[in-house]
């Protein structure tokens, strides 16, 4: 059963910074590209980042570009989403997710496996 497990969210002014935390497994971290998704209340869950494993690859989605990044410490096998210059356009429920398959494109496809999701919310 693949596992991932997500942490980090809270409330922040709008500027502020928050960094989420996602835990996987050794095998799912090394062997698929894992991201992070976001849904928006009364919107669809939107791809935010996602890296290739062993970070060879990002993709940042152009709402986010410039203030958000992702990166990986592969000691513990965790994935992070840095967000700094936060919105309150960006208030939303954050989920961890990996590819269930070794694809790599296109971005934001293919994504099986999901966290239980991180609250981020963002006020002015």
């Amino acid at each position: 059963q693949v596992q991932l497990v997500e942490s980090g969210g809270g409330s922040v002014q709008a500027g502020g910074s928050l960094r989420l935390s996602c835990a996987a497994s050794r095998y799912i971290f090394t062997s698929r590209s894992m991201g992070w998704f976001r849904q928006a209340p009364g919107k669809e869950r939107e791809g935010v980042a996602e890296m290739y494993p062993g970070g060879a690859r990002t993709y940042i989605t152009d709402s986010v570009k410039g203030r958000f990044t992702i990166s990986q410490d592969s000691a513990k096998n965790t994935l992070y989403l840095q967000m700094n210059n936060l919105k309150p356009g960006d208030t939303a429920i954050y989920y961890c997710a990996a590819r269930t398959g070794e694809s790599r494109y296109p971005p934001f496809v293919g994504f099986g496996y999901w966290g239980q999701g991180t609250q981020v919310t963002v006020f002015s």
